[in-house]
């Protein structure tokens, strides 16, 4: 992207996929430091003494000083710049008087429409004047105090704010990364005030009114990219501050999962259309849902050219095609079941695309669903077991991660990564207990590099924070060890090497070389911690983890990924953590009741009740997993199905087909106590 900030595609004629990662990102030159500026006279005024005059305005309901006042204040970028502080622009401050400029603004809000208009009136003039005047710093901070203004809430003031929005977008880069670091020093709500304004006139240009209160199409195409470059260093702003300001939700604009999604995304990567604006080049703009459409869309895409490819040379060899050419089609004993899929999925590589199913030899049955479920929860039981030695359990942080000494296990970890990737294309929730830095590490880089030999699945400069996810006992330890104020050397007694307790065996290694006989001291314990999270977190698991990325990328490869957050890989994965049982009750079919009984009045009734963690372990307990798909509860398929004579019996559930089967209790505080023993004594897949 010819602006530097958005997102480019990546593309080899050889594999589609395959090349390294390319983002650009907003310009890495710092901004200038002191350019000269105009000297503009501070205004004498203070914000008591504006919101006296406010309370006076309002009192006797004569608004005519303040409106010469907005008037004035917002007429010229000059005059718009005399609200700033004594030294003037800073690199990482922009000097004005936040709280003065706060209050002008917060009081607009109130004010009659005639003052709006005189407003949006002066931001005309100030508007036209700059557009015969050259940039310089303090034009930079007039626009930045310009974007804050409340009165671009309303659609009728869209074309000056349009214009206002391409004036910062068209600013050198430089002036960008000062707006950035501006960005970051509001406060929160007025940042999201303006991601709030800016996305809203993005939604209702891209859906425009019946109305026509819009420019024509024609006219005012350009108002889209514009705006998303605005929200673009915005966005960047929020990613450079620790924590950020906002959550990164908030800059979805889930209107757009309703667009055609999928001519975007071909927009996006076309060759033939360098420099068109996508939405997809700013993918922090598109919801999880819409990501998702995108990347379910793009595998079907290209399944269809996988088994096209198929049928074509089938053809051409004489051969008639196979009836299930579109499939994935994986064939599993259950007494040699992690085998038989390693075969399986070994032998199939060009297959991984297609849809997913699976049978069990020996068993009659379709697979509608439930095998596949099936297939992936008993494989992930199997895996993750103890005795498998893959994993270890950490009940601290109840999570799991990479054993250290597991390297003769490749094929297996390249498995759970494929595992994982089938999951995201067949839309099954697998119940991993992983931390959020595996997803980080699995987009390291989002595409598989060209060269074999490029590292991958490595997170750089670690910290403790990633650590404490999995080990907070030894994270706590690392910073107890950075803020010690004793004498690290005889106090501490240790070591360049790190002891790691694996299945009841405790195992040393070395951080560096000879690192046994270089202690820790005061001056070498940032090394050592730096050390210490880099091994437990990339070295000693780089080879088994490097399987899992190749085998989760060996289905996932496709640009779509590319714009995935590592967050949002995870739910891909997972599901979402958000429960809402109305939604479930809408899609719930039942199977001998009626949705009217007694019983299941009573059941709905139980069920919203409970606390939110036994909601969590009734969801575990039915389905699988504690987690909802993306999209929510509307998305899923449950079935309550009753049972008879069997009023002492607790309630069972087939995770696989998401069904309940309930007894019919004579009462809802009998159902109430056997439904909370059932969910409460189910074991989830992965956890012991």
């Amino acid at each position: 992207d010819s602006d530097g900030l958005g997102v480019s595609p990546v593309s080899t004629p050889e594999s589609g996929f395959r090349s390294a990662l390319s983002v650009e990102n907003l310009t890495s030159s710092e901004p200038e430091e002191a350019r000269a500026s105009p000297h503009y006279p501070t205004r004498n005024k203070t914000r008591e003494d504006f919101l006296q005059d406010v309370r006076r305005a309002q009192q006797t309901e004569n608004y005519t000083s303040l409106q010469r006042f907005y008037m004035r204040s917002f007429d010229t970028f000059a005059e718009i710049c005399t609200n700033k502080e004594e030294e003037g622009a800073k690199t990482e401050e922009p000097g004005l008087n936040m709280e003065f400029l706060y209050a002008v603004h917060d009081a607009l809000r109130g004010m009659p429409s005639v003052i709006h208009k005189t407003v949006l009136k002066s931001i005309i003039n100030a508007l036209l004047e700059e557009n015969r005047n050259l940039f310089d710093k303090d034009d930079v901070r007039a626009l930045y105090v310009l974007v804050q203004n409340p009165v671009f809430a309303a659609q009728s003031s869209y074309t000056i704010f349009a214009h206002l929005l391409r004036h910062i977008v068209n600013l050198s880069g430089p002036d960008h990364q000062l707006l950035v670091n501006w960005f970051k020093v509001l406060e929160i709500d007025k940042l999201r005030m303006i991601v709030r304004h800016v996305m809203q006139f993005i939604t209702i240009r891209q859906f425009p009114p019946a109305d026509k209160s819009l420019p024509p199409l024609s006219k005012s195409r350009w108002w889209i990219p514009t705006a998303t470059k605005t929200l673009a260093l915005i966005n960047a702003a929020n990613n450079s501050s620790t924590p950020p300001l906002l959550d990164y939700t908030e800059f979805y604009n889930s209107a757009l999962d309703h667009m055609d999604l999928m001519q975007d995304y071909f927009n996006w990567q076309s060759p033939q259309r360098p420099g068109q604006f996508s939405y997809c080049q700013y993918p922090f703009i598109l919801s999880i849902v819409a990501k998702r459409i995108i990347l379910t869309k793009d595998s079907e895409q290209q399944m269809i050219l996988t088994a096209r490819r198929s049928l074509v040379a089938k053809v051409a060899r004489h051969q008639a095609p196979q009836i299930d050419i579109f499939f994935l089609n994986i064939h599993v004993r259950r007494s040699h079941l992690v085998s038989d899929s390693l075969n399986e999925i070994a032998s199939k590589q060009k297959d991984l695309k297609k849809k997913l199913k699976v049978s069990f030899v020996g068993e009659p049955g379709l697979d509608m669903g439930g095998l596949t479920k099936e297939w992936f929860l008993l494989l992930i039981r199997q895996i993750f077991h103890p005795d498998y030695g893959m994993f270890v359990y950490h009940p601290h942080s109840r999570c799991y991660w990479f054993s250290t000494d597991q390297e003769g296990n490749l094929r297996e970890y390249n498995l759970i990564g494929v595992l994982m990737g089938l999951a995201v294309y067949n839309s099954i929730i697998l119940d991993l207990h992983f931390p959020s830095i595996c997803y980080r590490k699995l987009l390291s880089p989002p595409v598989v590099p060209d060269v074999d030999s490029a590292q991958v699945g490595s997170v750089q400069a670690p910290t403790v924070d990633d650590l404490a996810e999995i080990m907070p006992d030894v994270s706590r330890g690392l910073t107890e060890l950075l803020a010690y104020e004793g004498n690290v050397e005889e106090d501490m007694c240790m070591n360049f090497q790190v002891s790691l307790e694996e299945y009841g065996d405790v195992k040393t290694y070395k951080l560096k070389e000879c690192g046994e006989n270089i202690p820790v001291t005061n001056d070498n314990r940032s090394e050592y911690v730096k050390l210490y999270l880099d091994w437990i977190l990339n070295a000693a698991i780089y080879e088994q983890f490097r399987a899992f990325y190749l085998g989760f990328h060996s289905v996932c490869a496709s640009n779509a990924l590319i714009m995935l957050r590592p967050e949002e890989v995870e739910m891909l994965v997972c599901g979402s953590p958000t429960l809402d049982l109305n939604e479930l009750r809408k899609v719930t079919e039942y199977d001998g009741y009626k949705a009217d009984d007694p019983i299941i009045t009573d059941f709905w009734e139980v069920l919203h009740s409970l606390s939110d963690e036994l909601k969590k372990k009734f969801l575990l307990f039915a389905t699988g997993s504690d987690r909802v798909p993306v999209g929510g509860m509307g998305e899923m398929t449950f079935k309550i199905t009753k049972v008879t004579n069997k009023p002492d019996n607790l309630p069972e559930a087939h995770t696989c087909f998401n069904q309940l089967v309930l007894p019919t209790y004579d009462n809802q505080d009998l159902l109430r106590q056997k439904l909370i023993i059932a969910i409460s004594n189910a074991e989830g897949f992965g956890l012991e």
